[in-house]
């Protein structure tokens, strides 16, 4: 090593230092930190470095940055904590040089969305990956292209902090899309460091019992009559099956004659059974005289080939329900005359804006709170929990209700796996009679089906 290329680093010594040759690269040795170096390159890039003898190896070299965006000082704190490691036992250099060769968080959701596995052996579907794409899209680009290990717990506490203020539920799909990211690198021995999103605490969940009243049955299903999409909607509501599942249903899972619907795979990774009322059999039997190639029974245009869920129909509908319950409750309170009610009902169907128009203007005349009529609250989803809660309120146990819903606990899945289909079937049509009964349609034999 030449003597006079030992110097005590300074800003003014490091600026003034000469170029080397076309081709060659010169090398200073700072004379305070062992190993701390700055390599000149001919077109003058200075870049600070520790190079030190490993314990029992080679010499290693370790990059620490450039000069001047790196200042002297921290150089020389970066040296102090590479010579740390080093007399520690460690490698720094193998350390950088593995977390150079590591994935960023963009490239293991990319393999894993490509090759993670649900517990039965399929791949994820195509809307759980849309989904999954969109949260990374919307809420994690910050962080998407750092390397696993370079992803701190702070980090990830602060995004689920800032999207929560929008958010909360979204915030938690941050959280449990990360971890399951990390769990997958962990999983397939691509990453061996900590899950950055481990310990960080979800925001509380938000509990919702909505579920169709027995005074808002008779709009609902008024509604659901008059809809395109009125079997999907009944099916939803008289099986309490889920929505995805209840979209995709397929003729070959049927047996109508046993009355019984088989769901190979359902989203807490069970199959499921699936009873099916008179009512339901009905709709389903003059749906398939109906006849059609398609081999769902809700086909549909897509990808996918079957119904993807209708929000716009549902919107519509509810729009029709609460506007004919308010309706006749401004009959009720004398607002509009019995000789009227038939204009305003033609009205709705004919011009629904400017018939609600009328209606709610009426209702803020005598201060007719909305929670009164107002049903675009309910959630397609809650056509589930109807059934459940009607099940309830007609005498059904807990476990019962589970059982039908394809509901999973950890207490109760041994009760249900003993259960037979015969009291879940009473179960589900003393509902079915009981919510019919209560919109006023008694054993009421629904309409023709349509495609």
């Amino acid at each position: 090593m030449a003597a006079n290329n030992r110097i005590s680093f300074s800003k003014e010594k490091l600026l003034n230092l000469p170029l080397p040759a076309s081709g060659q690269r010169s090398t200073w040795h700072d004379t305070k930190v062992v190993g701390l170096q700055l390599r000149v390159s001919p077109t003058g890039i200075k870049t600070y470095s520790v190079y030190r003898r490993i314990k029992g190896g080679q010499p290693e070299r370790v990059t620490l940055g450039r000069f001047p965006a790196m200042t002297i000082e921290q150089a020389r704190k970066a040296a102090a904590a590479v010579n740390a490691e080093i007399e520690s036992g460690a490698n720094p250099a193998q350390v950088r040089r593995a977390v150079r060769d590591e994935p960023s968080l963009a490239e293991m959701f990319t393999l894993f969305l490509k090759s993670k596995r649900k517990r039965d052996g399929s791949g994820l579907g195509v809307k759980t990956k849309r989904d999954y794409q969109d949260v990374l899209r919307l809420y994690l680009g910050a962080i998407s292209k750092y390397k696993l290990s370079q992803i701190t717990r702070h980090q990830v506490k602060s995004i689920h902090q800032n999207v929560s203020r929008t958010s909360p539920s979204q915030a938690d799909r941050c959280l449990a899309l990360i971890s399951s990211v990390y769990t997958f690198a962990l999983d397939q021995e691509l990453f061996s460091g900590e899950n950055p999103a481990s310990r960080v605490q979800k925001n509380p969940a938000p509990s919702r019992d909505r579920f169709a009243q027995a005074n808002e049955l008779p709009y609902l299903l008024e509604a659901i009559n008059e809809s395109s999409n009125r079997d999907y909607f009944l099916l939803a509501l008289l099986t309490g099956a889920r929505r995805s599942n209840t979209q995709s249903m397929a003729w070959h899972d049927l047996d109508l004659n046993a009355g019984v619907w088989r769901v190979e795979m359902t989203k807490n990774g069970t199959p499921q059974n699936v009873t099916l009322s008179p009512e339901v059999i009905e709709i389903l039997k003059k749906r398939k005289q109906l006849g059609g190639k398609s081999p769902f029974v809700f086909p549909g245009t897509g990808k996918t080939g079957h119904l993807v869920e209708p929000k716009k129909g549902w919107a519509t509908l509810l729009k029709r329900a609460t506007l004919r319950k308010l309706l006749d409750l401004l009959v009720e309170k004398n607002m509009i005359s019995p000789d009227d009610e038939a204009m305003y009902k033609d009205e709705l169907v004919q011009s629904p804006n400017k018939a609600m128009e009328l209606l709610l203007r009426m209702a803020d005349d005598i201060a007719l709170p909305e929670s009164a009529y107002n049903m675009s609250d309910l959630r397609i989803h809650d056509l589930r929990r109807t059934l459940g809660s009607w099940q309830a309120k007609t005498g059904a146990s807990l476990s019962i209700i589970g059982k039908s819903l394809n509901h999973k606990t950890h207490q109760a899945t041994a009760i249900y796996a003993r259960l037979d289909l015969d009291p879940i079937r009473h179960s589900v049509n003393t509902a079915t009679q009981a919510m019919l009964e209560a919109a006023g349609m008694g054993t009421y034999l629904l309409p023709k089906a349509e495609l």
